[in-house]
C-alpha cells in the first residue's frame, strides 16, 4: 500500500506527500542541525532527553598508537554523560539491513577503549568553534554546577562501562534490521539499541514535516532504569605523586610538582575522577576561588598535560583579562598555535601544554606561575 500523505491545518488544508531524502549528506546534516527529532526517553532525573553533538565524522582509533581506522557518522552526548553513536543511512543502502550492525559495534567496542576525556572534550570544542556556537551556550546545557573536566571524565567512564546508545537511523528500517536491535536490546545490559525510521514530508515552499518513528524502545524499557551516577572517588596528592615518581623523567616531574605545590600554596588542589590520574588546581581570589586548570596523566601519546580553564578565566574576569594571561604564558609545546585560536574564538576553551615542553625550556615554568600570579594577584588587589 503506498504511504498516505499527512495535512497541515491552517489559513487552508495542505497535503504533505512522502519524500526521501536525496543524499546521505543531506540526512547527516539534518540529525546534525537538529538532534531533537532523536529526543526519545529521559534523563535519570526525570527531565527530557536533549542529545548535543560531540562530533560528525567522529574518528575511531584501534590502539592507541594509530590514527583513526573508521568514522562513526555522529557522536552526541546527553546531560548525564552518556554517549549516544549514530549511523545513517538511506534504504536504497543495502548495508543497511545487516552490514550497519557490524560497524556499529566496531566504533562503540573501539570508541570505548580509545576516546579518552581530553580527546572528546577536544572534538566537542572543534564542533561548537566550527559551528559558531559559544561555549558558554552549549557548555550550559550539560555541565550544571560541574567543570568541563569532570563531564567529560563522566562521559569517558560512561564508555569503558559499555554505558551508551546505538542508534540506527534511515527513512526505511527493514524487518531484519527491527530484528537485529530487538535481539540486541533484549541481550545488552548497559548498551541501549535503537531503530529510528525518520520519514520525511514535503509541501509547497519550504515546509517539510519529520516524523521519528522508533524500534527497541519496549526492549530498552524492560531493562533496568536509568543508570544515576554514585560518587565517584577523587584522587589524591599522594597517588599523584606516586604516578610521576613511576612514569615521568626527573626534570617532568620537577616541572609537574612545581606547578602543584605553587596552587598549594596559594589556593588548593581538587583531585579528577577519571580513570587517569589527574588534579584540578583552584587559586584563591578577592572573587573567591578560581580553576585555573588541571594537571593530567593520560596514558599513551598525550601523556603529561596541563590544560588552562579558559572559560571559567573569561566568565570571571572577561575577555581583557584572559587576553593578557594568554600573552604572559610560556609559548612552548604547542600553546601558542593553541591560544592564537583562543584569541579568534573568545577564550572558551582548554588549550593545554605538555609539562615535558614546559620542563625543556629553561624558565618556562617560573613564567607560567608567574603569569598565574598576575592573573589571581591583579584581580585580587584591584578589588
Amino acid at each position: 500500500m503506498s504511504e498516505q500523505p499527512v495535512f497541515v491545518l491552517g489559513d487552508g488544508l495542505q497535503a504533505l506527500e512522502p519524500a526521501g531524502f536525496e543524499t546521505e549528506e543531506e540526512f547527516q546534516q539534518l540529525l546534525a542541525r537538529h538532534p531533537r527529532v532523536l529526543d526519545f526517553g529521559r534523563l535519570a532525573d526525570g527531565q527530557p532527553l536533549r542529545l548535543t553533538l560531540v562530533a560528525r565524522e567522529m574518528g575511531v582509533a584501534t590502539s592507541t598508537e594509530s590514527g583513526p581506522a573508521y568514522w562513526l557518522d555522529h557522536l552526541f552526548v546527553d546531560a548525564d554523560g552518556v554517549p549516544t553513536l549514530v549511523e545513517v543511512k538511506r534504504a536504497g543502502d543495502t548495508r543497511i539491513r545487516r552490514e550497519v550492525v557490524g560497524q556499529m559495534l566496531d566504533y562503540a567496542a573501539n570508541g570505548a577503549r580509545y576516546w579518552p576525556a581530553a580527546l572528546l572534550q577536544r572534538a566537542f570544542e572543534e564542533t561548537c568553534q566550527a559551528d559558531g556556537r559559544p561555549l558558554e551556550e552549549a557548555y550550559g546545557e550539560l555541565l550544571g554546577e560541574r567543570a568541563p573536566e569532570e563531564f567529560w571524565a563522566l562521559v569517558e567512564e560512561r564508555l569503558s562501562a559499555g554505558q551508551m546508545r546505538l542508534v540506527f537511523v534511515a527513512d526505511r528500517i527493514p524487518v531484519e534490521l527491527r530484528a537485529i536491535v530487538e535481539f540486541l536490546n533484549g541481550q545488552l545490559r548497559q548498551t541501549d539499541v535503537y531503530a529510528v525510521e525518520l520519514t520525511q514530508y514535503k509541501g509547497s515552499g519550504d515546509l517539510r514535516v519529520l516524523v521519528p518513528r522508533i524500534h527497541g524502545d519496549v526492549a530498552g524499557a524492560a531493562k533496568a532504569p536509568p543508570r544515576q551516577r554514585g560518587p565517584q572517588r577523587k584522587r589524591t596528592r599522594a597517588e599523584i605523586d606516586a604516578a610521576l615518581e613511576g612514569r615521568c623523567a626527573p626534570e617532568v616531574r620537577r616541572a609537574a610538582r612545581l606547578l602543584l605545590d605553587h596552587a598549594e600554596a596559594h589556593g588548593r588542589l581538587v583531585g579528577g575522577t577519571a580513570t587517569y590520574p589527574s588534579m584540578n588546581v583552584y587559586y584563591r581570589t578577592a572573587e573567591g576561588e578560581l580553576p585555573v586548570g588541571t594537571l593530567s596523566l593520560y596514558d599513551g601519546p598525550a601523556e603529561e598535560q596541563f590544560s588552562f580553564s579558559f572559560g571559567a578565566i573569561t566568565r570571571r574576569f572577561g575577555i581583557g583579562a584572559a587576553a593578557a594571561f594568554a600573552d604572559a604564558l610560556p609559548a612552548v609545546g604547542g600553546l601558542g598555535e593553541k591560544l592564537a585560536k583562543q584569541r579568534a574564538s573568545g577564550y572558551g576553551g582548554w588549550p593545554s601544554v605538555p609539562v615535558a615542553a614546559l620542563a625543556a625550556e629553561p624558565g618556562a615554568v617560573e613564567k607560567m606561575l608567574a603569569a598565574i600570579e598576575q592573573l589571581v594577584g591583579g584581580r585580587a588587589s584591584s578589588s
